[in-house]
């Protein structure tokens, strides 16, 4: 692989890095077509010390009765809330400041004035004596807290306050990561290279199949053009996912449709250890994690690591790191064909006969992959991995990879690096045992899309029992920072469910029958606001939220490649334009309000129709109101009091609010 000299990271990690071989091309159950495994998921079954909890009004639905207790983590990742408080003395603003987080000490918590007293409840750490003082007008003075007699000498000449250790019976998990980026505060936009943006047309070059199959252009060019040109900036993602960057084969391949695909969803690996042709040079991916930098977006890469091309060099020359195409009963070992795509064979049956799959039970195979990984983190200085297809490897790949990212990457960059897993599948057991310390920081939170398609997008059900479903997933995942999202590559395009007579029944869908049939984009708005909705619920509830390219604006499209057609950059109706605005301007109220990317939901009210639910951190909160109908509807649950609605400036008054048809709400108080 070429290695760019001037890097600090790769100068320190070839240090201990093997040298990477060429391998073959890439290809996953992405784009060859493991069907959702729907049988593991039915979207109907559905003092000082505080912690989060879940309730609803009497007579509204929603299980929220917190019987399951918080959500289990380490006990270096438990948060107990704490109030601090100081009597006021006519101060114009305090701040508490100390090691309650890791930069407590310089980013203090802003205590508000209750009467005569200044408060603040903030999350303290497990078991562990807390120091702390208040920081007096914007620093014009520092005091102990008076109302504590325990204290120690803060090396200055003056007092820190002590907090003795403690734990609670209601905890929430911190991801604890280090650096100054926190995860949970990440938006995450996949940029489909191919389909994004052709900044070069002299690395242009279809293979000759169907269009919708082939190249059509887009390159890591046309990604910096589209840095520079702040679409990213605008939109508010601070995030990018960016497909595989290894160099695929330049041949085609059968899908399970029977047309000829080309590699230019990036996941047909030939070589290992070269970039994409068709996406650009080194040097360019290079430019475009330093440009991505330079605008405060991370870089996440889909790194493929299941399988190679049958033409990658590395199978030609290493047959024994790769399992057989043989089931041992006199058949081949394709999923889904004689072999099972679920357990055993799930983790060694090929997903088409020209993508081999790596036997990770063989050492030699396994440091080969990681090695390679760590490679193309340490010749790039990416932020993180998007993991293909998690449940087709062996464990013992994931334990490998985050041991050496935690020894090599993350002592270098002193930042977390981000490694968001793929498992397709309903089941919250199975995405869950990927999400801890040792693997992943998360998963897309399959289960939670599907959920929210079925009630808010294709309106079955009741609001009420999206509601209960969601009190029960918010803290399954631990203090793991999960992926929210409502479309991605491997489904038909979300506005296609939000049409007004959905066009399929089903959310778990590939919309494979109509792949090949160009649909068109709805001619009314009301779908556009119902995709809003769902960008409502996603965009302003924890995890590390997910917009699939062209996704802002509605785009159309059914199965793969429908779904991947070219980025729509222009001539949008009223309904894309409505979408994006509202996309755009929720991304700017989620920065602007801790509460919506750190905070814990509360069910506040659900009905039929409606939703409301409060995100609260220490003594902020923030609340939302939903409503699916295609008429107004009245939602209550909400204190009593005025509100400012963030998307529109308009003042509210609870308990209930009107909401008009395919509307929402985020109300902060007055």
């Amino acid at each position: 692989m070429l290695v760019r000299p001037n890097s600090p990271l790769t100068l320190a990690l070839t240090l201990t890095l093997t040298t990477a071989c060429a391998v073959d091309q890439f290809q996953t159950d992405d784009d060859f077509g493991e069907p959702p495994n729907s049988e593991t998921f039915d979207p109907d079954d559905g003092g000082d010390w505080s912690g989060s909890s879940s309730t609803t009004e009497e007579g509204d639905a929603g299980d929220g009765d917190g019987d399951e207790g918080p959500a289990e983590c380490d006990d270096a990742n438990k948060r107990c809330e704490h109030e601090f408080s100081l009597p006021d003395m006519s101060y114009a603003s305090v701040e508490l400041i100390g090691d309650f987080a890791a930069d407590g000490w310089t980013n203090g918590e802003t205590m508000s004035l209750d009467g005569e007293t200044w408060r603040v409840v903030t999350g303290v750490p497990w078991d562990t004596p807390v120091e702390y003082k208040f920081r007096i007008n914007g620093g014009e003075g520092y005091i102990p807290d008076p109302n504590n007699p325990n204290s120690v000498d803060d090396g200055f000449g003056g007092l820190n306050s002590v907090l003795d250790a403690t734990t609670c019976e209601d905890w929430d998990c911190d991801p604890g990561n280090i650096g100054d980026f926190d995860w949970r505060d990440a938006v995450i936009y996949f940029v489909f290279v191919d389909r994004f943006y052709n900044g070069d047309m002299s690395n242009d070059g279809p293979i000759g199949v169907e269009a919708p199959a082939d190249w059509q252009g887009g390159d890591w060019a046309g990604v910096m053009a589209k840095i520079d040109e702040g679409y990213f900036d605008d939109l508010g993602v601070n995030c990018l996912w960016l497909s595989v960057p290894l160099d695929n084969t330049q041949a085609s391949g059968a899908g399970i449709d029977g047309h000829q695909y080309s590699a230019y969803h990036g996941y047909w690996p030939q070589n290992f250890d070269q970039t994409e042709e068709h996406f650009g040079t080194l040097e360019e991916l290079q430019a475009l994690v330093e440009l991505a930098h330079a605008h405060d977006i991370k870089v996440l890469f889909d790194y493929a690591m299941n399988h190679a091309h049958s033409s990658a060099p590395v199978y030609a020359q290493n047959p024994d790191w790769f399992w057989p195409n043989d089931n041992g009963q006199g058949g081949n070992c394709v999923c889904g064909e004689g072999c099972a795509w679920d357990g055993a064979d799930g983790r060694r049956c090929w997903f088409t006969p020209y993508l081999p799959d790596f036997n990770f039970t063989n050492a030699a195979a396994r440091d080969f992959s990681v090695g390679n990984a760590m490679q193309w983190i340490a010749d790039t200085g990416v932020d993180g991995f998007r993991l293909d297809a998690v449940k087709h490897i062996e464990d013992q790949w994931l334990l490998d990879l985050r041991a050496r990212v935690s020894a090599e990457v993350e002592p270098l960059t002193g930042e977390h690096f981000y490694m968001v897993g793929e498992t397709f599948t309903g089941d919250q057991d199975l995405i869950n045992y990927y999400v801890n310390s040792s693997m992943l920081d998360g998963q897309f939170d399959f289960p939670l899309r599907m959920e929210l398609a079925n009630k808010l997008i294709m309106r079955n059900g009741a609001m009420s029992d999206l509601a209960a479903f969601m009190d029960g997933n918010d803290d399954y995942y631990g203090a793991g920072i999960m992926s929210t999202f409502i479309g991605n590559h491997d489904i038909p395009r979300i506005i296609h469910l939000a049409e007004d007579q959905p066009v399929w029944a089903s959310e778990w869908t590939d919309g494979k029958d109509l792949a090949w049939d160009n649909i068109s984009l709805p001619d009314n708005v009301a779908p556009f606001e119902r995709v809003a909705l769902g960008f409502t619920l996603i965009l302003t509830t924890p995890g590390a939220p997910l917009i699939y390219y062209g996704d802002e604006v509605g785009m159309a499209g059914a199965g793969d490649p429908d779904n991947r057609r070219f980025m729509q950059w222009a001539g949008y109706s009223a309904g894309q334009d409505l979408l994006l605005d509202h996309v755009m301007t929720l991304n700017a109220i989620r920065a602007e309000q801790p509460a919506l990317r750190r905070g814990d939901r509360t069910t506040l009210s659900a009905d039929a129709d409606t939703f409301v639910y409060e995100m609260s951190l220490g003594s902020d909160s923030v609340y939302v109101a939903i409503n699916r109908a295609d008429a107004t509807r009245t939602a209550g649950g909400l204190p009593g009091g005025s509100y400012q609605d963030l998307l529109t400036g308009d003042i509210l008054a609870g308990p209930s609010v009107e909401l008009g048809a395919r509307t929402s709400v985020v109300l902060r108080p007055e």
